[in-house]
């Protein structure tokens, strides 16, 4: 597939380098041609001097070929801008846009526009691993009515199956963080200490799992 990328910040360059790793071609567009320093000089892709909403420069980073857009500068307005350009004039449905104002991401979430929060993302990981109840969810989708959840279990939990962890909060494992390393785990894979589980649950229910979690699982 074939991506575009607006701006080439260390998020933006990051994101190029990563897609490229996972066999996309990838282009990526920014004012300042020294911000393409960033990419390396391993990186194969295109790198185009402009803004992401200027139709030309779209045109000429590939957008016509593209299967996905990502808007990561640092403006609000302009990420969602050429979001907007890249759906309405050229198509691309597999669009995201990063946004500084929580305000904003969650308005655009409800029009349809996916929208990334990057400080407040940054600020609930960091939350959530000091505190020993997860103050917010690290997603919810924009209805409010489901939510992944990364909550901290007692240590009685360990050595526990997913599958008797799902069965133990009624909640769905969707991806198990360990020694760094993301992966989704399969039923028979054990809880390890210092594992981080992402649980999938209806947002009514949060109260309900984070109290089985904090407990020791009861036996059978």
């Amino acid at each position: 597939m074939h991506v575009v990328i607006m701006g080439c910040g260390r998020v933006g360059a990051t994101l190029a380098r990563g897609l490229e790793r996972y066999g996309h071609t990838v282009s990526v567009i920014d004012l300042d041609v020294n911000a393409f320093r960033r990419l390396g000089p391993d990186f194969q892709g295109r790198t185009v001097k402009g803004v992401g909403f200027d139709k030309d420069v779209l045109v000429k980073a590939g957008i016509n070929d593209a299967g996905g857009f990502a808007a990561v500068s640092s403006g609000d307005n302009s990420n969602i801008l050429a979001v907007r350009v890249v759906r309405e004039r050229f198509g691309v449905e597999n669009v995201a846009a990063r946004v500084y104002d929580q305000g904003r991401a969650d308005l655009y979430e409800k029009l349809g526009i996916p929208a990334v929060a990057a400080v407040r993302w940054t600020a609930v990981e960091v939350m959530n691993r000091l505190m020993d109840t997860p103050v917010v969810p690290a997603w919810r989708d924009p209805s409010g009515l489901t939510m992944v959840a990364a909550p901290h279990f007692h240590p009685g939990w360990v050595g526990q199956t997913m599958r008797a962890i799902e069965q133990g909060t009624q909640a769905r494992v969707v991806s198990l963080m360990r020694m760094g390393q993301g992966r989704v785990p399969t039923d028979d894979v054990l809880l390890q200490d210092g594992d981080v589980l992402y649980l999938s649950l209806p947002t009514a229910r949060a109260d309900e799992v984070y109290g089985a979690v904090s407990a020791a699982p009861a036996r059978h």
